[in-house]
């Protein structure tokens, strides 16, 4: 019997600071109408404090995931941490992350696709539960932007925030789960998208910290275009190679960069808007934890056989297209509202 990868609980966690337009107001030149018109964005969630690392928000999700699924520490065989911000240049965060809920029977690791991330990492946690050789995968997509973001800077410094999400992957024998997949890469897209200093092609000196090359650097004309295009012609791509129509699709679950590139990419699957999972408005691009926080959000929406077509973007570049079947039906539990 054919067993495929489903997904059988989601957590999430964003910080509680909120950075409103307003604040960004007074940081950079812009205004709140502004940043609304070209991206959607009304507010993102900001991670404070000393010693504060992307693992912090990745240990709530999984955490919250693990008591929503009942699922033992023990129990879990794989735990994937796509970020773009990790804790340390090693160890891993995932690993990290694992520790600190008690994972310990598990082998962990990071991937890095920027926005793209969390599909990528979705699509390798896939294989193990499809290959038979693990029957409870963790993957994570989280970050802290933050940490990254020039806040003199307003080309950058609207558009993202921090945040985690996380889900449990589990075999499925009922044609459940994970379908297929459309995944891309194309490293000419370096030079529009990308961080400067700090790896070992440019170490960190006090040369590059006061030339400000630890931080985003986005060539926001070309990475839209791109964008709009590639993250449309993906969806697109694998709704066609199985047959789906707009009607046959419950759900777009678009990565969150901009409104203006999810309302490209739905109008390329001829979805309507009320199909669209949007939270843009409330956290701002969290890289990985977009998907994962849709997700979340939208979960008490989600019933067992729904088609998800999951998209995105990231610098580099890096894009893809998910066909996923939705597993459960909603389970609302107040506890976790």
């Amino acid at each position: 019997m054919k067993i495929t990868a489903a997904i059988t609980g989601v957590g999430a966690y964003v910080p509680d600071y909120i950075l409103t337009n307003k604040e960004l107001e007074t940081l950079v030149d812009t205004t709140d109408e502004w940043i609304v018109s070209r991206t959607g964005i009304e507010e993102r969630h900001i991670l404070k404090g000393e010693d504060q690392g992307t693992s912090v928000m990745g240990i709530k999700a999984v955490q919250q995931l693990l008591a929503k699924t009942g699922t033992r520490p023990e129990e879990i065989d794989l735990v994937i941490c796509a970020t773009t911000t990790p804790d340390l240049v090693f160890p891993a965060t995932a690993n990290i992350i694992s520790a600190a809920v008690g994972i310990n029977n598990a082998f962990s690791f990071d991937m890095q696709a920027a926005c793209s991330g969390f599909i990528f990492a979705l699509t390798t946690g896939a294989q193990f539960i499809q290959t038979g050789a693990y029957k409870k995968v963790i993957v994570i997509g989280a970050d802290k932007m933050s940490s990254i973001i020039d806040y003199t800077d307003r080309a950058t410094c609207i558009i993202f925030g921090d945040g985690a999400g996380a889900v449990l992957l589990e075999p499925s024998t009922e044609g459940l789960g994970l379908q297929d997949q459309v995944l891309c890469s194309d490293g000419h897209g370096e030079p529009y998208l990308h961080q400067k200093a700090g790896g070992s092609r440019r170490p960190p000196s006090a040369e590059t910290v006061a030339k400000r090359e630890h931080y985003v650097h986005q060539e926001g004309a070309t990475v839209f275009k791109f964008a709009v295009k590639n993250m449309a012609d993906v969806a697109a791509q694998v709704m066609e190679r199985n047959h789906l129509t707009a009607d046959d699709v419950a759900w777009l679950v678009p990565h969150q960069a901009n409104k203006r590139i999810i309302d490209a990419t739905a109008h390329r699957m001829g979805v309507g808007e009320e199909k669209v999972m949007l939270n843009i408005h409330r956290y701002g691009n969290t890289t990985n934890g977009t998907i994962p926080l849709c997700l979340a959000d939208y979960e008490t929406k989600l019933h067992k056989g729904d088609n998800l077509i999951i998209a995105a973007f990231g610098g580099g570049f890096t894009w893809g297209a998910l066909y996923l079947k939705w597993a459960y039906d909603p389970k609302p539990d107040p506890q976790f509202a």
